[in-house]
């Protein structure tokens, strides 16, 4: 989901050396990968009172203001760094609409939990339950989704965050172990603690946990 990596090394050379536009052309490739990272971790009842595209806005304006400090020191590559900032953004955004207005907020009625109904995560949920093939039916379809939906809520805040990195926005191991602070091994070993708490829920009593890092 993230842009094409060959793409935006040219755009950050681009900016680093001041080419009109490459700046505003940079961070409008990350507009939409970004709205799709904060939508699928706002908390339902604050996504009723704030557009994941609001904090996205916010997330490239600091991101600009910031971008020299970036380019001088470039720690982890550039989606990474985005990913970081959006992180803080969401954590303040829930901070001041739980904690400041726990009462009105909860009050509100609750929505699904955003942006799982995809491909992905059908395919996800396919291969730890043990389906012999990929659903085809739209009722089969919708099953899978609610299960899944219910199982990522029983999560803890990290199992479900590695769940959505590896499996939503496809990063590597590496890219994980990266923003993690991790080894890649040690994050290898939390995503497939993720993927078997996951399968738990899923498939109660089940044997072994899913493969692969």
């Amino acid at each position: 989901m993230w842009p094409n990596r060959d793409e935006t090394d040219r755009l950050l050379a681009g900016a680093r050396a001041g080419t009109p536009g490459a700046v505003d052309q940079l961070l409008g490739e990350f507009r939409e990968p970004l709205r799709k990272v904060i939508g699928l971790r706002l908390d339902p009842a604050v996504a009723r009172r704030v557009d994941a595209s609001d904090i996205v806005q916010d997330v490239l304006v600091e991101a600009n203001q910031r971008l020299t400090e970036y380019l001088k020191k470039p720690d982890m590559p550039f989606h990474l760094w985005l990913r970081h900032l959006a992180q803080d953004r969401i954590i303040d955004t829930h901070r001041r609409h739980r904690l400041a207005q726990r009462r009105s907020v909860d009050r509100e009625q609750a929505v699904a939990r955003p942006a799982w109904a995809d491909e992905s995560s059908v395919s996800l949920v396919a291969q730890l339950i043990d389906t012999d093939a990929t659903p085809a039916s739209e009722a089969i379809r919708a099953e899978l989704q609610r299960k899944l939906n219910a199982a990522i809520d029983e999560l803890s805040d990290d199992d479900r965050e590695i769940v959505l990195m590896r499996h939503h926005e496809l990063l590597s191991n590496q890219e994980v172990a990266r923003a993690f602070g991790l080894t890649e091994a040690a994050a290898s070993m939390r995503y497939l603690r993720a993927l078997r708490r996951l399968r738990e829920v899923l498939v109660p009593g089940g044997e072994g946990a899913a493969d692969g890092a």
